[in-house]
């Protein structure tokens, strides 16, 4: 890396940064001016080593250290008097980035500041670089496509699945889906426990697709909601609870209006298990739902991505909790 000084002097600067950190992002095309100089000066040097930049939209003031100082928008400098000193114009009003934060994190920062670049520092405040925000939205396309994929219980991103190869697809999808039939394997388990019940009444089976699908659906809007929340940082790990509260009422809501539906179906069609139908699609949703909010936060909490809550696996989970539900709770008011 390649850093402008405010001397003209360049200097290799190239540490080694962490995969997916905001030092590989970030670019020594700047330009930095000192506090002492004033407007002609700062015009002057800007003038030498402007062409170099990659952009000139932003001038980084820094000590004799490097230590960053403010950051000024050319148009200011280019507007005061010539004989005013720089740091007649700084504000001390600047968004840093540390070099070692994740790059999630710059992309938070531009959305939140609407800039065009940002000073990256250490931890001892010495400006390194800049990231623009072309860098960040690439980033940003990039970590969307990764997200989305995982959701899908993809385990890395495929970036054009019609170039890549089949044994490459392959590899990428199985290790989720082989997991995930294991998984299901608890579904049969627990229907076989409840057989005799199922003999019984026949026409609970009608119901079961119906009944874990739609506490499925539920799992996956509420995680969907929640990964999406926390990756662009609208909702920190302190907030789970005050979103438990406010999940619970909402699933409620829909797991109403859902049975609701279903006891007008059961109605035509089985009259004598409207009340178990109904009551395990409250149950389901609503459980389902508050997997969905809680797995990725519980993910997040200890340092995984929380996008690995895929849509398949919410599903499996609430697959088996709609399937212990619905016949436990059956077996229960039938007294089998």
């Amino acid at each position: 890396m390649v850093q402008a000084s405010t001397n003209g002097v360049h200097e290799d600067l190239t540490p080694a940064y962490p995969e997916e950190s905001i030092g590989r992002l970030m670019t020594s095309e700047f330009v930095a001016v000192r506090p002492e100089f004033t407007v002609a000066e700062a015009l002057s040097h800007i003038r030498r080593h402007g062409k170099e930049c990659e952009t000139l939209n932003t001038i980084y003031v820094v000590d004799t250290n490097g230590s960053l100082i403010d950051e000024i928008e050319l148009s200011k400098i280019v507007l005061a008097s010539l004989d005013q000193r720089i740091s007649e114009l700084v504000g001390h009003q600047f968004t840093p980035l540390a070099a070692l934060e994740d790059q999630e994190l710059a992309i938070r920062q531009f959305q939140e500041n609407d800039a065009v670049a940002l000073p990256v520092v250490d931890d001892s405040g010495t400006l390194l670089g800049i990231v623009t925000v072309d860098d960040v939205m690439d980033i940003a396309e990039q970590e969307s496509l990764e997200d989305f994929q995982k959701f899908g219980a993809i385990q890395h991103a495929i970036a054009n699945p019609l170039t890549a190869r089949v044994t490459h697809l392959y590899r990428e999808r199985i290790g989720w889906l082989f997991a995930l039939v294991l998984m299901n394997v608890f579904s049969g388990f627990v229907i076989s426990r409840f057989e005799h019940l199922i003999t019984s009444i026949v026409s609970l089976v009608f119901f079961l697709p119906l009944l874990i699908d739609s506490g499925g659906n539920a799992g996956a809007q509420s995680a969907t909601l929640m990964i999406r929340s926390l990756a662009i940082g609208d909702v920190q790990l302190q907030d789970w609870l005050r979103l438990v509260g406010k999940e619970i009422l909402v699933s409620l809501l829909l797991g109403i209006t859902m049975a609701i539906g279903v006891s007008m179906i059961a109605s035509i069609r089985a009259p004598e298990i409207i009340v178990v139908a109904a009551s395990t699609m409250v149950l389901t949703v609503m459980i389902s739902s508050l997997i969905g909010l809680l797995l990725p936060f519980l993910l997040t909490k200890f340092n995984f991505d929380p996008a690995t809550a895929s849509a398949p696996l919410i599903t499996s989970i609430a697959d088996i909790t709609g399937v212990v539900i619905y016949f436990s709770f059956a077996s229960w008011f039938f007294g089998i």
